[in-house]
């Protein structure tokens, strides 16, 4: 009677280990899915501070080029400014000239 109790206790004791083989395969996966979760965490934390950096550039350039628009804006009015100013010289220049060919022209008839 000794030998098949000790075979049932051998088969225990086999499926004692096989069960913790398992559960050791078991809890090195979970590790091992635990580890990958952290490095997808962190890639994804890696992105989301990429973006942010790309977001901050973006809102800096649009800024600059509001402020270089304006700027545009601005000196193209200068530039109008100036134009009116330099035609209104001009159109003072050129009737400066008919009243001088006037004069010219009774100084003429006058010597005549």
């Amino acid at each position: 009677m000794n030998k098949p109790f000790r075979h049932a206790a051998n088969g225990d004791d086999e499926s004692a280990e096989a069960a913790r083989n398992e559960a050791e395969q078991v809890r090195q996966l979970a590790e091992e899915a635990r580890d990958v979760r952290e490095h997808e965490r962190e890639a994804l934390e890696a992105i989301r501070q990429e973006q942010e950096s790309l977001r901050d550039t973006a809102e800096t350039a649009r800024a600059a080029s509001e402020q270089s628009r304006g700027v545009a804006v601005d000196e193209v009015r200068a530039t109008a400014n100036t134009l009116n100013v330099t035609l209104e010289h001009m159109k003072v220049v050129e009737e400066m000239r008919r009243t001088l060919r006037e004069i010219g022209d009774v100084h003429k008839l006058d010597s005549n």
